[in-house]
């Protein structure tokens, strides 16, 4: 079984374009959820550490146990978690995968927006 790890907000409208955009680009069988509301904002900016440890500690069970071939951390339209523009929410995201590539420097990780039609798309970055 092939998986990869979602660090999504909890907004049940994001869940399912996530996890049909992420088993696609990662050929992946199997998608384990991280949620918490506004995860970009969390892991960019911690304002709550012991809620970034614990995302943290979800992801590692998932890169650990389950092998998971990539990680993505998402923003999206209409966030109550993270009530920032769009704009400010793509900075959010570019900077949680900038943290979680420090962290996990032999892993995949990308960012993800899903806008006002529940589309995703993948967030250009500087490198890989």
């Amino acid at each position: 079984m092939k998986f990869c790890t979602a660090i999504n907000c909890m907004d049940g409208r994001v869940q399912l374009p996530v996890i049909t955009y992420l088993q696609d680009r990662f050929n992946a069988e199997h998608v384990d959820i991280v949620s918490e509301p506004g995860p970009n904002h969390l892991l960019a900016n911690q304002p709550e550490p012991e809620l970034v440890d614990s995302i943290l500690n979800r992801v590692n069970i998932s890169v650990d146990k389950h092998h998971s071939k990539g990680i993505a951390v998402i923003g999206h339209h209409d966030c109550a978690g993270n009530p920032a523009t769009e704009e400010e929410q793509l900075l959010h995201t570019r900077e949680a995968v900038v943290m979680l590539r420090e962290r996990y420097p032999d892993m995949e990780i990308i960012g993800l927006w899903v806008d006002e039609n529940w589309e995703v798309s993948e967030i250009p970055l500087d490198d890989r």
